[in-house]
């Protein structure tokens, strides 16, 4: 009889919603969201990410195994800003979860609680991949990283009560050690200040406002267009004079474009992960910007 009130007893604890039993399920259009999410919520939530650190958040397919995740979800977190105007809204109208829709409490928008860069009073199909709202790769700034989790955690308390004390504390926790990361952070980085470095996308431009990083050119002739011969030549005529010391691009991005700059001009390819799971052991926030300086500061001058 012992034997079997062990077991009673474990599944009333699991039926009842003890501190390991999730109550919220995350959707996150992205990586960085998903780990923040856990971050937060711990075992009261369980986080799913719709793409990896190998894909291009601007284009991922509404697949029929998204949908489902997106039905069942009590939480959408994705970054905004025009990112996912291509597949995000396929995914909510096919999933019909009517919590997790625009406007409502289970659509968090990251981008939304943070002052955007590049931000646009008017935007024509000629400029390229531009986005009118500003420009969505927030999460590359540890500053606005935190504003965001303060906003998330909040989030999570509208939406289960229960565990308010929980993500409270976790968000306390969380906040504590990242502004002490920051501090460390900051206090080596100042070699980057003023360094020149070549982009594949505009999706560092976080990153290189906090760190004080000069863009001195694009791969892309304009945002999310292909490369072009001629534009690599030209790019190379403007860095004779003034060269760059890196040529960065992130894991989903295709070397190929990188690759040939620097054969033209010298200048070194330098890969980045861009967000969470995009470099060997790059497990977390925490990892995700300390493999990055790490890797900037090998280039500095």
């Amino acid at each position: 009889m012992q034997g079997w009130s062990k077991y009673l007893v474990l599944g009333w604890l699991l039926l009842t919603g003890s501190s390991a039993w999730a109550e919220l399920r995350v959707f996150a259009c992205e990586p960085e969201w998903a780990a923040l999410a856990s971050a937060l919520g711990g075992d009261r939530v369980t986080s799913y990410s719709a793409t990896t650190a190998y894909q291009d958040p601007h284009r991922i397919e509404a697949r029929p195994s998204l949908i489902a995740r997106v039905r069942r979800a009590d939480l959408l977190v994705c970054s905004g800003a025009e990112l996912e105007v291509g597949w995000l809204p396929v995914l909510l109208r096919q999933a019909a979860n009517a919590k997790v829709m625009p406007g409502q409490s289970g659509h968090f928008e990251a981008s939304a609680m943070v002052e955007r860069l590049d931000t646009r009073s008017q935007v024509d199909r000629s400029m390229g991949d531009v986005h009118a709202a500003g420009n969505p790769h927030v999460h590359l700034d540890p500053h606005r990283l935190l504003v965001i989790a303060k906003h998330l955690a909040e989030r999570m308390m509208a939406l289960d009560t229960e565990g308010t004390e929980h993500y409270r504390q976790r968000l306390d926790d969380f906040s504590l050690r990242w502004q002490q990361s920051i501090a460390q952070w900051e206090s080596r980085v100042m070699p980057l200040k003023g360094m020149r470095v070549v982009v594949h996308h505009k999706d560092w431009a976080y990153l290189f406002n906090w760190l004080e990083i000069d863009v001195a050119g694009t791969l892309e002739p304009k945002p999310g267009l292909p490369t072009t011969v001629g534009h690599l030549a030209g790019l190379k005529r403007e860095l004779e004079g003034n060269p760059a010391r890196a040529i960065v691009h992130s894991a989903y991005q295709s070397e190929r474009a990188a690759r040939r700059l620097s054969g033209m001009s010298g200048i070194p390819v330098l890969e980045l992960p861009y967000t969470v799971g995009g470099a060997k052991d790059v497990d977390d926030l925490f990892d995700l910007f300390e493999f990055t300086i790490q890797r900037l500061l090998e280039v500095a001058p």
